[in-house]
């Protein structure tokens, strides 16, 4: 599995490094910042071709998605259809609730970064993106607006992973 690089500059990034206390080599190895993201808790990057359902999820400047609890079955690969509706940058970030709470602090000391990770998309105002994603455990993954202020404001939803339709 292949990482698309994560937009900092690098200056940026050893400044990322060093405030998470990692050396600057360890924040850009693999191109991801402070040591990736992806969690098998949450499943994996899906593959376009094995799609089995498309939800449109809309991201609005009233710090909420539409729709915000979202039902699949384990092993369903879904694509993702994310449009930012308003005036304000929004993003689309799958993980559990830990990591998304942890990613949360690093966006308070790095506001303007933008995510190119296979969990995540930032989009900015009238901008639409899709994440396909393979669910492979039961449970629950969140989603969430990292945005500063975002989360806080309740821009975060479920994705219920269970063994039935």
């Amino acid at each position: 599995m292949t990482h698309q690089p994560f937009l900092l500059s690098s200056t940026r990034s050893a400044l990322l490094a060093v405030a998470l206390g990692l050396s600057t080599s360890a924040a850009l190895a693999g191109g991801q910042h402070a040591g990736g993201h992806h969690n098998p808790a949450i499943g994996e990057p899906g593959v376009a071709s094995r799609v089995t359902r498309t939800i449109d999820v809309e991201a609005a400047d009233t710090m909420r998605f539409t729709p915000a609890n979202i039902t699949v079955k384990r092993g369903e690969t879904v694509r993702f259809r994310i449009r930012n509706s308003g005036q304000l940058p929004h993003e689309f970030s799958l993980g559990t609730e830990k990591d998304l709470l942890d990613h949360y602090e690093v966006m308070k000391k790095f506001p303007g970064m933008e995510h190119a990770e296979p969990n995540q998309i930032s989009l900015k105002p009238g901008e639409q993106g899709e994440i396909i994603w393979r669910f492979t455990k039961t449970g629950v993954v969140h989603f969430a607006c990292l945005h500063v202020g975002h989360y806080d404001a309740g821009m975060k939803g479920q994705v219920r992973v269970s063994t039935k339709p």
